[in-house]
């Protein structure tokens, strides 16, 4: 297992695992050994077959201020050259963590700024803290949120997301669910609570049934229905069912017994 200075990667004895931002004393702000990290541990999660799904966290208060400004300073003094190669690194991190097969889940308290955005919308499902606060930021010191932008679009809107981009308005957990940012937000002294029961209900489920799932999703997309498409679909749920998950789902089902995922 890889160390990491600013990140913490924990593996659960149920299966799942947490990758932890862990630079509390920066609000957990992005800089490039952060980047190159988080790079590192999706590689790793990646190779684990064995994961049933992924929780994204942060220690400390925050969930992550964003881009660190001494970190943003030394760009500033780069040549376009430089900077272009930070760009595509930090691309690389939202593409790394949208495209993991298993499944993915966000978990924010506190602020939640410009690049923290990325994150969350690259994520599958995400939940927070009603008193969290979001904002696309960029705007405000001169630059723009471009690479997370793709991410944020699918997550919230092209309109919510031109309206924040432009404004950057800050907004809170139930505003951040109402535009689908967070699939549900809770107090904060409950967050951790509802989380557990995030975790027991995912752990329900079979877990080559949601890697599948996901890749069937991300190949649907918008659901526009082509040839193509149709037969991903037949093909993709012939191929479930005569798995070994698919077979023991079945069979435990009707035999009225829990599957074999259930009982570890």
């Amino acid at each position: 297992m890889t160390d990491f200075n600013t990140l913490q990667l924990e593996y659960n004895d149920n299966g799942f695992a947490t990758l932890w931002l862990n630079r509390p004393e920066k609000n957990n702000a992005f800089n490039a050994e952060m980047i190159r990290e988080l790079l590192l541990a999706f590689d790793e999660i990646e190779t684990r077959a064995d994961l049933r799904f992924l929780l994204l966290r942060s220690r400390g208060k925050h969930f992550s201020a964003g881009a660190d400004l001494s970190w943003m300073q030394e760009s500033a003094k780069l040549d376009y050259n430089a900077n272009l190669n930070d760009a595509r690194e930090l691309a690389q991190v939202m593409a790394s963590l949208y495209q993991l097969k298993l499944p993915t889940l966000a978990v924010v308290q506190g602020a939640a700024f410009g690049g923290a955005l990325g994150l969350i919308s690259c994520c599958d499902m995400a939940i927070g803290a009603e008193d969290s606060l979001f904002s696309l930021s960029e705007v405000r010191i001169g630059i723009l949120p471009a690479v997370i932008s793709p991410y944020v679009v699918k997550a919230i809107g092209e309109r919510a997301a031109r309206r924040y981009a432009l404004t950057a308005e800050r907004f809170d957990g139930n505003e951040a669910q109402r535009l689908g940012l967070l699939a549900a937000c809770y107090p904060a002294d409950e967050l951790d609570r509802a989380l557990g029961d995030w975790t027991t209900n995912l752990l329900l489920n079979s877990p080559a049934a949601m890697r599948a799932t996901k890749a069937l999703m991300h190949e649907v997309k918008h659901g526009e229905l082509t040839p193509a498409l149709r037969r991903y679909t037949e093909a993709s749920i012939a191929r479930v069912r005569v798995s070994p998950e698919g077979q023991e789902g079945l069979t435990a089902f009707l035999d009225k017994r829990k599957p074999s995922w259930q009982e570890q």
